[in-house]
């Protein structure tokens, strides 16, 4: 077996899964195309994000982003920057199988 096999396949995994899966994370926080969803983390996050900002949410604000991704579905360069976050997570774990694997050689 090749010595880095888990590796690469945990980019692999850790990107496709990372980008097929955002949208389906984004509605259950309650990002949702019709809006942000009553009670759900979202509704929270939108709160908060009013209060601190005197009654309003700033466009461009991580509360904004996440609704217009969950509203309109992830751009082309998020769903890269999602995908690119996945596969360095997979890389991580990957790899420690495959250090873990020539360890107890």
């Amino acid at each position: 077996m090749p010595p880095a096999l888990f590796t690469v396949v945990g980019i692999t995994a850790g990107a496709a899964g990372a980008a097929l899966l955002a949208p389906f994370v984004l509605g259950m926080a309650g990002f949702t195309g019709a809006g942000i969803a009553a009670g759900s983390t979202a509704a929270g996050m939108m709160s908060s994000a009013a209060l601190a900002n005197g009654g309003s949410v700033a466009a461009g604000s991580l509360v904004a982003i996440l609704q217009s991704a969950g509203a309109a579905g992830l751009s082309a360069t998020a769903t890269a920057g999602v995908a690119s976050v996945g596969g360095a997570t997979g890389a991580l774990v990957g790899g420690a199988v495959d250090l873990l694997k020539r360890m107890r050689k």
